[in-house]
């Protein structure tokens, strides 16, 4: 892996230098545009609104629209005056786990040491560790200052930075106000059937099957073979709610749980309680 990043870990007095690396990749199969009558790709030019002369990229500057159609240039030089001087990951604080929201996520980022860096790493690392917390703290990355967390994933720290609170939106729908009524028998119901679609978690027993799917596809075009064109089924209406999920107990009973061959984890054990950051 490349390094996208290097700084320091900030921790009190003691800075830790590290190197950041992207701990994620999304495997999505990308296609390009094409000119369906002869197959040319379609390529896209950098035109300016006011002359209609197309730019080329070290003409081409930062504006911002503070009002319809007026914007202020900003240059280069007055960008980085607003950046840190020096690049870190700020440890502000340590928090419980759970008591943030998965919402607040975003990316994730392995964060490996220097060589000058080894012991203080390996020292946060052990305190982290015993202590069952993850660390709050702040960083700069393109242009943009993260809140995020600095937690451990096996021996290598893992930051994952997060949204803002002001960058969240509020979950405001009027088909909410008004709750429906449920039965008993139906909430039984629907309980029966989370508890036996209930497993540990195995993340080698998911793949995307559409992606799967796709390959197929294009590998029978690369050698041209006919596709044959799927038909869409018309989606389900429920009717009666508890014969749904009767049906679906049934199911899930005479099949087992679909994402894996796992042992059901029929009862989950009560999580322990994360001790609480000192004040």
């Amino acid at each position: 892996m490349k390094a996208i990043w290097k700084g320091a870990i900030s921790f009190g007095l003691v800075t830790i230098p590290v190197k950041v690396f992207v701990a994620t990749e999304e495997k999505t199969i990308r296609f390009h545009q094409i000119h369906a009558k002869d197959g040319g790709r379609i390529r896209y030019k950098r035109v300016c609104s006011e002359c209609g002369e197309e730019v080329a990229m070290e003409e081409i500057a930062k504006g911002y629209e503070y009002e319809k159609d007026r914007m202020v240039m900003l240059e280069e030089q007055e960008l980085e005056r607003s950046s840190p001087a020096f690049r870190s990951i700020d440890i502000v604080g340590f928090v419980p786990l759970d008591e943030i929201d998965p919402i607040y996520w975003q990316k994730s980022y392995y964060i490996a040491p220097e060589q000058t860096g080894l012991k203080a790493y390996a020292l946060l690392r052990k305190a982290l560790g015993d202590e069952g917390l993850v660390a709050l703290a702040r960083f700069t990355i393109r242009d943009k200052e993260h809140l995020a967390t600095l937690r451990l994933r096996g021996n290598v720290f893992v930051l994952e930075s997060m949204f803002w609170p002001d960058e969240i939106r509020e979950p405001e729908f009027d088909e909410l106000e008004n709750e429906p009524e449920v039965r008993p028998q139906e909430l039984k119901m629907a309980q029966s059937l989370i508890e036996s679609m209930t497993e540990h978690f195995d993340p080698a027993a998911y793949t995307d099957e559409y992606r799967k799917q796709l390959e197929e596809v294009i590998a029978a075009k690369i050698q041209g073979e006919e596709i044959a064109v799927v038909t869409q089924k018309p989606a389900t209406t429920v009717v009666d709610l508890m014969e749904a999920l009767r049906q679906s107990v049934e199911q899930v009973e005479a099949t087992g749980p679909k994402s894996s061959g796992a042992e059901p984890a029929k009862k989950k054990a009560a999580p322990k309680k994360k001790k609480a950051a000192a004040g």
